[in-house]
């Protein structure tokens, strides 16, 4: 091998050195904004869980409260029928007299 082929060898081989630092840094460079991205979709599922946790305990509280109005229709309704028929009873027997 004559001086010229191994500088030529030699230019070769820092190219391909040069080439493959470079690919090295874009790999590094693309490996951190992966790092980023993922660390975006973490934060992204952990308010989602926030929220779906918060929507979850509003449904519980919201059905406690129809639960609740269910029960003291079930006590006024009747009470209430009673009163209309008993000022119904009152008005008719004044009109009547």
């Amino acid at each position: 091998m004559d001086p010229a082929e191994a500088k030529e060898l030699i230019a070769l081989l820092r190219e391909v050195r040069d080439a493959q630092k470079l690919q090295l840094e874009r790999q590094a460079e693309s490996i951190a904004l992966q790092r980023e991205q993922m660390a975006m979709v973490r934060e992204q599922a952990e308010r989602a869980s926030r929220i779906q946790d918060r929507a979850e305990q509003l449904q519980a509280r919201s059905a406690q409260v129809v639960g609740g109005a269910r029960r003291a229709l079930i006590v006024v309704l009747p009470i209430l029928v009673l009163l209309i028929g008993y000022v119904s009873w009152l008005v008719l027997r004044f009109v009547l007299r």
